[in-house]
């Protein structure tokens, strides 16, 4: 027989996972991650419901900061239901990132460093919130993507190898 603690956790379960939602495949190949951040997302609800279904694009997608907040500018997230969206909504709107002052400041403080770039990495759950991880990151030249193909190619062709014998 099941105690109230055993069934609010059942109740309760699938909030306790994180699951990716949308993710910025390019990201890793473009840029070196340097350091990461964790950001709540400042959404309609109509753009929650999108999302959870797994709508939505991080491609050229960045952020910026400006006044003391922090915005992501190029996600695009479609409508749920156009039907019941409304008339004036631009899925590619400028989206706020809640965070922290400090790290509003060290977002702040790599975007003015020349050569570094802030990306969003992806979208996911956790808990009952949508969050999103975003990267500074500074941008790989072609020479290093040819040797992470490279690299990525070595990595298969071993495996293929380990497999076969």
């Amino acid at each position: 027989m099941l105690d109230t603690y055993h069934i609010a956790k059942k109740m309760f379960f699938h909030y306790d996972t994180c699951m990716s939602l949308i993710r910025n495949k390019k990201a890793h190949f473009d840029y070196d991650i340097l350091e990461t951040f964790e950001a709540g997302l400042d959404l309609h609800g109509f753009e929650v419901k999108s999302l959870r279904d797994g709508h939505g694009s991080l491609e050229g997608a960045y952020v910026i900061v400006r006044g003391g907040e922090a915005f992501i500018v190029g996600m695009t997230v479609p409508p749920y239901q156009s039907i019941n969206t409304p008339i004036s909504y631009d899925p590619t709107r400028t989206r706020r990132l809640l965070l922290s002052k400090k790290e509003i400041a060290q977002l702040s403080d790599a975007e003015s460093i020349k050569g570094l770039t802030i990306v969003p990495l992806s979208v996911y759950n956790k808990k009952k919130f949508l969050k999103t991880e975003i990267a500074i990151a500074r941008g790989k030249k072609q020479f290093d993507k040819r040797e992470t193909i490279k690299r990525r190619e070595a990595e298969i062709e071993m495996r293929r190898s380990l497999k076969g014998e």
